[in-house]
């Protein structure tokens, strides 16, 4: 018997293909970030990768700013005085070896940043958990929580030379938006507090700007400044922004924070990859108690034996020198401390004058009105009694029965 082949397999196995590489596909898109890599920011991010896990801060790296990819010289130099003579000595020999003496913005210094991101890494462990359940909530991406790695290392009280404040750097005009901030509260500094506010101004910024590099670019450089970007180069994506925009204020920071960004998202996702004996900080779990009087913080402490070290290292928000905590202002404490500092809290109202005095004329209000009552119905202190023994006597029967 001849055999005569089956044309119709190879075609079957083209359309299997084709189906299964769809299917693959939308897979991959499904699974796509939200944060997608420019074409053209590829060797920034990598820069940034080698400066958070591979350079200390003993050392210092050359680079072309415009092309990151370009390091001209890793050195190291002690930070001060001595060292900045170091790296400006090293600068001049690179300038002449490059011939760059016509153009020396193509050389720009950064100093190693491993062991403050580590450091970072390690804290973040306290706050991830509770940060990441605020995105997911607010219908972020949770990755979005990794953003302090880049502004602070989580540093609950960062302070910037220009008066950006927290692990989330809110300048005070901008927190005074989301938070609590004066001169008896400072919310910035409130890990949580601070995460919801920035979930908000991240949230509003990716609204009005319609994609992900550009909103997390404008939480550093704002909204009006990435209109003037996009309006001058006619273009609203990020590379055309860094490639075309020039402005005294767009600078080196800005064009690099998404760049930035996406670096401590691919570690702080795969950080087995970099740092394979990390231990992160063990997670603080706190509850919050509202203050409904103004209550003196040795009160609290005593009440639920608390150290005052303790108590501001919870409530970061409160100035250490804090006395009395302000009304509105809500504590943040351990489970097992809150019944204690619950209860202290309703001796201190039931002591205070103005609840005496309340108390007291309420209780005046009280016999006035029932004295009146009294005369007016002088003649039926006998029915009233009657009446309320037979009401009495209903509410029993009522209970006792099934709908009678």
């Amino acid at each position: 018997m001849s055999y005569t082949p089956n044309k119709s397999i190879p075609r079957l196995l083209v359309v299997l293909f084709s189906l299964f590489a769809c299917a693959a596909g939308a897979t991959a898109d499904a699974q796509q970030s939200p944060f997608p890599v420019p074409a053209g920011l590829e060797d920034a991010v990598q820069f940034w990768k080698r400066i958070f896990t591979r350079y200390s801060s003993t050392q210092v790296v050359l680079f072309d700013p415009l092309d990151p990819g370009k390091i001209y010289a890793v050195m190291r130099a002690p930070e001060g005085e001595q060292g900045q003579a170091m790296v400006e000595k090293e600068r001049a020999r690179i300038v002449a070896d490059y011939d760059l003496g016509d153009d020396e913005s193509r050389i720009r210094s950064q100093r190693g940043g491993k062991e403050q991101f580590l450091e970072g890494l390690k804290i973040s462990g306290r706050y991830m958990t509770q940060m990441q359940k605020i995105f997911r909530e607010a219908g972020l991406p949770v990755e979005l929580a990794y953003l302090p790695l880049v502004e602070s290392s989580f540093n609950v009280r960062a302070r910037s030379n220009a008066g950006a404040v927290g692990m989330w750097q809110f300048m005070p005009e901008t927190g005074k938006k989301f938070m609590r901030v004066d001169t008896a509260v400072d919310e910035r500094r409130d890990p949580m507090a601070s995460t919801r506010a920035a979930a908000r101004l991240l949230k509003e910024n990716y609204r009005i700007l319609g994609n992900w590099p550009l909103a997390i670019t404008a939480y550093n450089h704002g909204t009006e400044g990435m209109f003037r970007g996009i309006k001058t180069v006619e273009s609203d994506a990020l590379m055309d922004l860094i490639r075309g925009y020039q402005s005294p204020v767009f600078g080196f920071a800005s064009k690099n924070f998404y760049a930035e960004f996406l670096a401590v998202v691919e570690i702080a996702t795969n950080v087995d990859s970099y740092f394979p004996f990390l231990w992160p900080h063990r997670a603080v779990t706190l509850q919050e108690v509202a203050v409904r009087l103004h209550m003196p913080v040795q009160a609290v402490l005593k009440s639920a034996a608390l150290t005052q070290r303790d108590f501001f290292e919870w409530n970061p928000a409160l100035p250490p020198t804090t006395k009395v905590i302000p009304t509105g202002y809500r504590m943040k404490l351990p489970p097992h401390k809150v019944d204690a500092v619950i209860s202290a809290q309703k001796r201190a109202g039931a002591a205070a004058p103005g609840a005496k005095t309340a108390s007291a004329a309420k209780a005046g209000a009280e016999r006035g009105k029932s004295a009146k009552t009294t005369v007016k119905n002088r003649g039926s202190v006998t029915a009233t009694a009657k009446s309320s023994t037979k009401l009495v006597s209903r509410g029993r029967n009522r209970a006792a029965g099934s709908n009678s």
